[in-house]
């Protein structure tokens, strides 16, 4: 649950409003299905293969294109979700800061979440992504799944402290707007912007570079009961990405920002839960990051190294890592980019498509088998998924310029 559960759960609330409370529904437990399927493949070619790694995988399937392609692809999902999460510095830990000062802070430094963005990275993130053992940040971060319940439960409650329609000035006066159906939740909706709906839940339930490690790594490993923990936890995962969806929804509706947290900063800016909650997702997300910083680079070494890595090469690796996020994070206007683009390409991939088209390399059973038949239509539809969303998202940019 925690290899699941990340910055996704931000832009869930604005991709139920650009789809629809039955139209989300529907998506985020096909996706949830399809995630836990894919997993079973993984899980399946473990066991006849005895690999214990995803690069692995594409080694046997493909060889070592398939071995480079595959650690591209993970390179770039996690430059990406290491972004996202640099974005929510960027744009919470200002709001943070001030809440907890009385005084007048109008101009002062810690409001330029730029800079906020470059100290955080370079104090804590890349000095942490530089330890030889990170093993009590495995400890820490285990803490980010107890900080997402925390918020969909201050999700919940706050749903009836903000009134609808919404206030027009950022305080908490009623308004009264005489267009009152802004206040009754869609159904279903397709607008230009429910293209970044299906990229966003790719990108929520992506944890399968993790399952194949975590798995080779019991003392008993027994596919049914790693497929049972898989189920499990994409299960609660479900409920708690749906719960905060929902309620963040039923609170903004039309008006919620994709990243929900910076709806609850324009009309709470003071309040205590949500000053809290936004510590605690930046404690997450701080934590978090270092550990991301190892797979992607541990990919980045397997493309272009052969030989052992030295310890200056390590540092120097680190540091172009750190320094490209930083930059995304900067010169990236929203987070909804983030989960489009990556979401519509990497998660698409190892989420729907590797584990669909590794099965049907490397399984011997007959091509009209029923797994081979899930495996094929995994594959055709996390391609459709995924070119049909990167194309109405890229149609989307050109609209709006």
């Amino acid at each position: 649950m925690n290899a699941i559960m990340g910055s996704g759960i931000l832009g869930l609330s604005y991709a139920m409003a650009n789809t629809g409370l039955i139209g989300f529904s529907i998506l985020l437990l096909i996706v949830a299905l399809l995630a836990a399927y894919s997993i079973h493949l993984l899980l399946c070619l473990c066991i006849r293969t005895a690999v214990t790694s995803y690069e692995d995988l594409g080694l046997l399937a493909f060889g070592s294109p398939g071995k480079i392609l595959v650690a591209s692809t993970i390179l770039i999902q996690n430059i990406g979700a290491m972004s996202s999460y640099m974005f929510i510095i960027k744009s919470e830990l200002p709001a943070t800061i001030s809440g907890f000062l009385a005084d007048d802070h109008s101009g002062a430094w810690y409001l330029d979440g730029r800079l906020l963005l470059v100290i955080t990275a370079v104090c804590i993130v890349f000095p942490l992504a530089l330890l030889p053992k990170i093993g009590f940040l495995g400890y820490t971060s285990s803490l980010s799944f107890f900080f997402m319940v925390y918020f969909a439960i201050v999700v919940v409650i706050k749903k009836w402290y903000i009134p609808c329609p919404l206030p027009l000035n950022h305080t908490l006066t009623y308004v009264e707007i005489s267009n009152s159906s802004e206040c009754k939740p869609k159904l279903f909706e397709f607008s230009k912007e429910s293209a970044f709906a299906l990229p966003t839940m790719a990108f929520s339930f992506l944890c399968h570079t993790s399952v194949l490690p975590i798995y080779c790594e019991l003392k008993s490993p027994s596919k049914s009961r790693m497929q049972n923990v898989a189920n499990l936890g994409i299960f609660l995962s479900f409920l708690i990405y749906f719960i905060s969806a929902l309620f963040g929804y039923l609170t903004f509706y039309g008006k919620v920002e994709s990243e929900l947290l910076k709806s609850y900063s324009r009309f709470l800016p003071n309040d205590l839960l949500i000053i809290t909650v936004r510590l605690f997702i930046l404690l997450s997300v701080i934590l978090t990051v270092p550990l991301i910083h190892f797979p992607a680079r541990k990919a980045f070494m397997m493309m272009f190294f052969s030989c052992q890595s030295s310890c200056v090469r390590l540092i120097l690796v680190t540091l172009v890592l750190n320094i490209v996020i930083v930059l995304l994070a900067i010169y990236v206007p929203d987070i909804r980019n983030v989960f489009g683009v990556v979401g519509s390409t990497t998660s698409t991939c190892l989420l729907f498509v590797f584990p669909g088209v590794f099965y049907l390399k490397l399984s011997f059973e007959d091509f009209l088998s029923r797994q081979k038949l899930g495996a094929c239509g995994l594959v055709v539809l996390g391609i459709c998924i995924g070119a049909c969303s990167l194309t109405l998202i890229t149609v989307n940019w050109a609209y709006n310029e």
